[in-house]
């Protein structure tokens, strides 16, 4: 079997593409663009290690068993007992302790099935209230990154909210050093199993040989592949990165259901992206239709006010990002992850990431899509060759 794969790009799903393909024996490479791995689970450098955006990991999928068993998501952190006790929901301008009444009946209505062709705010407003409906979509905004997550399909929001914050046995786990400690134990992972890696390199055209898989973003993939079809609907957030000497007022997670914003402590669970002393947050508020940036961050800087009290004046590290097509695919009314753009392009070319035709959330999308691309790629190689292969699922 010397037929290579190709995969071009070295984030969350061309790393997984090349393990899954690599552990079967067929020959694989790796072309990234960037000098460094990981795409957008690079994280900035110690002392104060910042992700582009949340970065948790969800136990209860297909994706996190594979992660799981090849010790890539090891070494967990969990938040201490009184960091529960400064959960808060910022209503009208104010940080609650409990959701309102609405939210709460919403949360609770687990066996609720939502419609795929109207939107959420329409479907919920009808069933609570069109206020109840607002702070629901409000309240997954961390998820969608958007302005207006009423304006999705309501079976795609209703999935996210349940999954996400309903009353479920919580599914969050958070890896100490962040996504970067995965991105880490993958590369190793990726060089053991000799995959030829180079960074650096970018490919303008699809080399001849062998199966390709295109695990870029769709601009990328639209380019490479000549495809004008290969766009997406995703969001657009601000982002706020804040290292403060640590204050007992300051909050552990809060969810705004007023704008959509969305507050966490990372180093509740984990002390090592941030020196002692220190707490690292990461703030996020979706950017509204014809919104400038500045304004957006305007807003998420009053929200910081009411999460982390006089943070302006304990300030050891910050940073403002915005980060634009990056949640996966959101599906609008009438559509489900089914009527996303197909992993199998024809031709021994298969692209994965978080805006393909996979079931999940965000990078679970990219994990999920580049199983399935990498089992189809090597039984084409070995299809030429006359053997048979076998991808582990899980």
């Amino acid at each position: 079997m010397n037929t290579p794969i190709t995969v071009v790009g070295g984030g969350l799903a061309g790393l997984t593409a090349a393990i899954a393909a690599a552990e079967t024996g067929v020959p694989v490479r790796l072309f990234e663009a960037h000098q460094t791995l990981g795409g957008r689970a690079r994280a900035t450098p110690p002392p104060h290690v910042a992700h582009e955006g949340a970065h948790v990991f969800y136990a209860d999928g297909p994706h996190y068993a594979w992660l799981k068993k090849r010790g890539f998501v090891t070494g967990l952190g969990w938040p201490g007992v009184t960091d529960f006790a400064k959960i808060g929901f910022r209503t009208d301008d104010r940080i609650r302790r409990t959701p309102p009444v609405g939210v709460l009946r919403a949360q609770s209505r687990k066996w609720l099935r939502a419609p795929v062709d109207v939107d959420f705010h329409s479907w919920a407003a009808d069933r609570w209230d069109a206020t109840t409906a607002t702070r629901v979509a409000n309240m997954i905004s961390v998820v969608t990154y958007d302005a207006d997550t009423g304006r999705l399909s309501a079976a795609f929001v209703w999935d996210l909210f349940q999954r996400a914050v309903g009353l479920n046995v919580p599914g969050v786990r958070w890896v100490r050093g962040g996504w970067q400690r995965t991105v880490d134990r993958m590369v190793t992972r990726a060089t053991e199993l000799g995959v030829a890696i180079e960074t650096g390199s970018r490919i303008d055209e699809l080399p001849g040989e062998g199966p390709v898989i295109i695990a870029t973003d769709l601009d990328s993939a639209r380019r490479l592949l000549g495809d004008d079809s290969l766009y997406g609907t995703s969001g657009f957030t601000a982002l706020l990165d804040l290292g403060v000497t640590k204050d007992r007022r300051d909050r552990f997670v809060v969810f705004d259901l007023d704008e959509g914003g969305f507050h966490e402590c990372y180093t509740a669970q984990d002390n090592t992206i941030a020196p002692a002393g220190e707490s690292l947050f990461q703030l996020q508020m979706p950017v509204r239709d014809n919104e400038s940036r500045d304004a957006t961050h305007q807003r998420l800087e009053h929200f910081a006010d009411s999460t982390i009290p006089d943070w302006r004046s304990r300030t050891t590290f910050r940073r403002t990002s915005t980060a634009k097509g990056r949640t996966g695919a959101l599906d609008l009314p009438g559509t489900t992850w089914r009527d996303r753009h197909a992993i199998d392009r024809g031709d021994g070319v298969y692209m994965v990431g978080d805006m393909v035709a996979a079931p999940g959330m965000r990078g679970e999308i990219s994990i999920n899509s580049a199983i399935s691309a990498a089992a189809s790629a090597v039984a084409a190689v070995r299809k030429i060759s006359g053997s048979h292969a076998n991808i582990e699922s899980a």
